[in-house]
């Protein structure tokens, strides 16, 4: 199991940056894919954003492609979201998962394949 703590939430107007961080520990050397997803009130879970472990491919949303960018430090086993030009549509709780499989059908973007998931972090974009 892996466990997952992400950081960096708040409160940002609309246009501005505000960057995530999520914090893996345990079984680290089993994961092959970890990803962003966010969930906002009233909706279901939405994929953000993943990123291949060991080769850093990177797959997004087309919600957030060039505006936000997913990265990883595998020395410190820590998952980022750098996420600019915010909408008040990105507000939501956002989450980091962790999973053992990068495939190249979804590239990430399912649920379903990851195994391990954060306690989430609010994200509030105000206009």
């Amino acid at each position: 199991q892996v466990q997952l703590v992400e950081s960096g939430g708040g409160l940002v107007q609309a246009g501005g940056s505000l960057g995530l961080s999520c914090a893996a520990s345990g079984r680290t050397f089993s994961t092959h894919v970890m990803a962003w997803f966010r969930q906002a009130p009233g909706k279901e879970r939405e994929f953000v954003a993943s990123i291949s472990w060991i080769g850093g491919s990177t797959y997004y949303a087309d919600s957030v492609k060039g505006r936000f960018t997913i990265s990883r430090d595998n020395a410190k086993n820590t998952l980022y979201l750098q996420m600019n030009s915010l909408k008040p549509e990105d507000t939501a709780v956002y989450y980091c998962a962790a999973g053992a499989k990068w495939d190249t059908y979804y590239r990430g973007s399912y649920y379903g394949l990851y195994d391990d998931w954060g306690q989430g972090t609010q994200v509030t974009v105000s206009s």
